[in-house]
């Protein structure tokens, strides 16, 4: 039987023709996981989170995907300027289906929201937006796909490591936040030159994994 991975997905308001509310989620999330010959189920904030933990339980892995920013009250801050959209729903589908994951000790993947959510939910914090509170930190907001924007070094004796196969790499750059305060729990196994935090693994779990 082809392994199933459930992808967390957003909803755009007054979308398309009818400017009704849409499901949305990059294509590439979903060919990726493909070509590892592993079979896709969408988790959204349309779905009850009884219905998302329901399918959850037929899976064997969660990728939480990137998309709007993590509301600041879920890590007691108030926003500030520069905070881009919050989809409070989302915040909340997607808390419910990692704690989910988490009880059940299956792989989950954090890609960009993903990996800041996985942080807040274990108790840390972020930076809001680096512009403005970080303005000495490298570009992270690249304007084009395809594009290497910056390094990043990664811990030797990593899982992130041993996947690269390198304890250097190039990367591309799409976020506005990061991790501010590490949550216990996660130890970061990849850092920027600008000493951002850029991937990160729970050692206490069989494989979690966030990378922005």
């Amino acid at each position: 039987m082809t392994p199933l991975t459930a992808i967390t997905a957003t909803i755009t308001p007054e979308a398309g023709e009818y400017r009704r509310p849409q499901i949305a989620l990059y294509a590439v999330y979903v060919s990726v996981l493909e070509r590892q010959g592993l079979a896709s189920v969408m988790l959204t904030p349309a779905h009850s989170q009884a219905s998302c933990v329901a399918l959850l339980r037929h899976c064997h892995g969660l990728v939480l995907s990137g998309g709007e920013d993590v509301d600041p009250a879920r890590y007691g801050e108030r926003a500030r300027p520069g905070l881009g959209p919050v989809n409070p729903a989302r915040d909340e589908m997607e808390l419910a289906v990692l704690q989910a994951a988490l009880e059940r000790r299956i792989p989950v993947l954090g890609i960009c929201r993903g990996m800041q959510l996985l942080n807040v939910y274990l108790g840390g914090t972020l930076y809001q937006d680096l512009p403005t509170e970080r303005p000495d930190a490298l570009g992270h907001r690249q304007e084009a796909w395809g594009l290497h924007a910056h390094e990043a070094r990664i811990v030797e004796g990593s899982r992130l490591a041993t996947i690269v196969g390198s304890t250097r790499i190039r990367t591309n750059s799409f976020h506005h936040q990061a991790i501010k305060d590490l949550a216990p729990g996660l130890v970061e196994v990849a850092r920027t030159d600008d000493g951002l935090i850029e991937a990160v693994e729970a050692p206490d779990y069989p494989w979690v994994m966030g990378g922005q």
